[in-house]
C-alpha cells in the first residue's frame, strides 16, 4: 500500500510570492479631496477638522480651521454652507451640519481665549491692507501669521466692512464679530479706522508699504429710476442697514414697507423692517420665487416671521402713497414676460435692494496697469492687479460675491505677496481626485439624521435684534462631527483587515493606516469593495 504524502506550503517561500502573477488588478491605498473641503471656497480643510472634533479635540479643530479661515465663528453663522451642499451624506441622509460644528468651534476659542502661534518677524517690510471686510481681514492674518507687519486702512468707523454694516446683528452678533477682529489685532495687524485711502500709490509711498491689498467692498447701492410723485419715500437697503448699525434713526418706515428685490440683502432688509415695527412687509421681485438669488433658508426664515413675497412683479410707479406694479408671467421657458397688467398696492416707504456695485472711482483710478472693466477689477490667479505690488479681492474682482469667496480670496493673495517679499513664488498644491459617492460603502453607516440648531421663539425673533439661531452643546457638536463619512480617506477602521481572504492587509499601527503585502495579495479588490469611505484604488497591474 502506498503511504500517503502532503506538502506543507510555507508563505514565506517562494511558491507563496507567485500569487503576484495571478493578479490583473492590485488594490493601492489612496487619498481623495472631500467634496466639502473642494467646495468651500475658503479652502477649508473641513474633513481635516472635523476628524479632530470627533475625537473631542476641539482646539486642534480650532487650530486646523486656522490654517485656512481666521474668522470661524463668523464663517460658521454667515457662509452659504457650500460645503454642505456637496457633502455626500446627503444623499444617504442628512449632509453634515459642518457650519454648525464651525460656529461650535469658533464659540469655543472666544469663550477659552485660543490663540494662533505666528512666525518671527520676516523683516521684509510692510503690507498695506485697504479695507477691514472679509478679505481685507483674511489677507491681514495671513500676512501677520507668516511674520509680516501689516497695516489695514478702513473708511469706517468700525472694522468689518459688511459683515458690520450690512449682515444684521440677528445673524451676526457683534461681540462675536468684535472677538474675532479683536484677534487679528492682537497678532499685531494694526487697523486704522475712520483712514479712506483716496490716493494709493500716495498711500504706499508715504507709509512705506513694499505691497498692497485692496478690498473695497460692494457697497454702492444700484438705483432704480421709477418715476415717483414722492408720496412713498425711498431708501436704499445697504443705507438702511448701516444706520441700524450706527443706531441712528432710519427713514420713518410706517406701518406697510415694501422691499424691491430678491436677494439676500433684501432678505436682511425685510427681516429688520419687521423688528423695528413695520406692520406688513412686503418683498416684491421680478421673477419666481425659486428664481430668488437669496439663499432658501433665509426665504424660509423670513416667511415664518410674516414677510410676504409678491413674485413676478416690478415697481413701474409710485403715485398717490401706492406702488403701480406691472405682473409677469413665465413662458415655457421660464422666462419673466411683461403682461401689461397693473395692480396697485399700498407702501408708506421703499427699500431698494436691487444689488450693489463696487466704487470704481476709488483709490486705483490713475494707476498704470490697473484694469477696471464693467465695475470688476482685473486680477490674475496670483490676485495681482496689472500694477506692480498691487493685489486685490472681494467684491472688487470677478467672482460670486459672499464671505466665504472673499476670505478665500484674502488668504490666496497672502500667500502669493508672502512668497514676493520672500523672492519665491507660490505654487498651490495640486488637487487630489474627488472623493464621489459611488465610492462609498455606506452600508457600514446607520442613518443618523442632522443635528438641528435651536432657534429662537417667533415673537422674539419678531420683537428685536437677538440671534435667531442657536449654538449646538458639547454633546450635539461631537455627534454631528461624528456624522463625517470620512469620503476618500481611511479613518483606520479595520474592514479591509477583517475582509481579505488572504491575510495580505498588514497594519502600520495607530494613525500609520495600512499596507498591502503584494507578495499574499491576489487581486480580488475585496478590500476596496468593503472600504466604507472609499480610500482603496483597484489599479492595473504593472508588468
Amino acid at each position: 500500500m502506498t503511504k500517503p504524502f502532503a506538502i506543507t506550503l510555507d508563505v514565506g517561500s517562494s511558491l507563496a510570492n507567485l500569487t503576484g502573477s495571478w493578479r490583473t488588478e492590485r488594490p493601492v491605498f489612496a487619498h481623495h479631496l472631500p467634496p466639502c473641503n473642494s467646495a468651500c471656497p475658503a479652502g477649508e480643510n473641513v474633513q481635516g477638522w472635523l476628524y479632530y472634533a470627533e475625537e473631542g479635540n476641539y482646539h486642534m479643530a480650532w487650530q486646523e480651521i486656522m490654517r485656512d479661515n481666521p474668522m470661524p465663528a463668523i464663517m460658521g453663522r454667515c457662509c452659504y454652507h457650500s460645503c454642505e451642499r456637496a457633502c455626500n451624506r446627503g444623499q444617504l441622509d442628512e449632509t453634515v451640519g459642518i457650519h454648525a460644528v464651525e460656529r461650535f468651534l469658533g464659540d469655543q476659542a472666544i469663550q477659552h481665549g485660543w490663540t494662533v502661534e505666528k512666525e518671527p518677524d520676516a523683516g521684509l517690510g510692510k503690507v498695506l491692507v485697504v479695507g477691514s471686510g472679509p478679505a481685507g481681514l483674511s489677507a491681514a492674518y495671513h500676512l501677520a501669521r507668516l511674520g509680516h507687519k501689516v497695516e489695514v486702512y478702513e473708511a469706517a468707523s468700525g472694522a468689518g466692512g459688511l459683515m458690520r454694516y450690512g449682515i444684521p446683528a440677528y445673524r451676526l452678533p457683534r461681540s462675536v464679530l468684535d472677538a474675532e477682529i479683536k484677534r487679528i489685532e492682537d497678532m499685531g495687524v494694526v487697523i486704522h479706522l475712520n483712514s479712506p485711502v483716496r490716493d494709493l500709490r500716495q498711500a504706499m509711498e508715504e507709509g512705506g508699504f513694499k505691497l498692497a491689498f485692496v478690498a473695497l467692498g460692494a457697497q454702492k447701492v444700484r438705483w432704480a429710476d421709477i418715476p415717483s410723485d414722492g408720496s412713498v419715500p425711498l431708501v436704499d437697503a445697504i443705507s438702511f442697514l448701516r444706520t441700524i448699525e450706527e443706531k441712528r434713526t432710519p427713514i420713518k418706515l410706517g406701518k406697510r414697507v415694501a422691499i424691491y428685490g430678491g436677494g439676500n440683502v433684501a432678505i436682511d432688509a425685510a427681516r429688520s423692517a419687521v423688528r423695528l415695527g413695520a406692520e406688513e412687509v412686503t418683498i416684491v421681485y421680478r421673477r419666481s420665487k425659486e428664481k430668488m438669488p437669496a439663499h432658501v433658508f433665509e426665504v424660509k426664515e423670513a416667511l415664518e416671521e410674516s414677510v410676504k413675497l409678491r413674485c413676478l412683479r416690478t415697481v413701474e410707479r409710485i403715485e398717490n402713497g401706492c406702488l403701480i406694479l406691472e405682473e409677469r408671467v413665465l413662458t415655457d421657458s421660464n422666462t419673466p414676460l411683461a403682461t401689461g397688467h397693473q395692480e396697485t398696492m399700498q407702501a408708506d416707504s421703499l427699500i431698494l435692494a436691487l444689488g450693489q456695485l463696487v466704487d470704481t472711482d476709488c483709490c486705483l483710478q490713475g494707476l498704470d496697469g490697473v484694469s477696471i472693466i464693467d465695475g470688476n477689477l482685473h486680477v490674475d490667479r496670483a490676485m495681482k492687479t496689472g500694477r506692480e505690488g498691487v493685489y486685490a479681492g472681494g467684491d472688487m474682482v470677478p467672482s460670486e460675491r459672499n464671505i466665504t469667496v472673499a476670505v478665500g480670496h484674502g488668504k490666496l493673495a497672502a500667500r502669493h505677496m508672502d512668497a514676493y517679499l520672500r523672492g519665491t513664488i507660490y505654487t498651490p498644491p495640486a488637487k487630489l481626485p474627488l472623493a464621489i459617492y459611488e465610492r462609498l460603502n455606506t452600508w457600514y453607516f446607520a442613518d443618523a439624521p442632522q443635528v438641528h440648531q435651536p432657534i429662537l421663539s417667533l415673537i422674539r425673533r419678531q420683537s428685536g435684534f437677538e440671534e435667531v439661531l442657536g449654538n449646538l452643546d458639547e454633546s450635539n457638536a461631537l455627534f454631528e462631527a461624528r456624522r463625517c463619512l470620512s469620503c476618500g480617506n481611511c479613518f483606520e477602521c479595520d474592514n479591509c483587515y477583517g475582509a481579505c481572504p488572504d491575510n495580505a492587509i498588514a497594519k502600520l499601527g495607530p494613525g500609520k493606516g495600512f499596507e498591502v503585502k503584494y507578495d499574499y495579495c491576489k487581486g480580488c479588490g475585496l478590500c476596496a469593495t468593503e472600504c466604507p469611505c472609499g480610500a482603496i484604488d483597484v489599479v492595473p497591474e504593472e508588468i
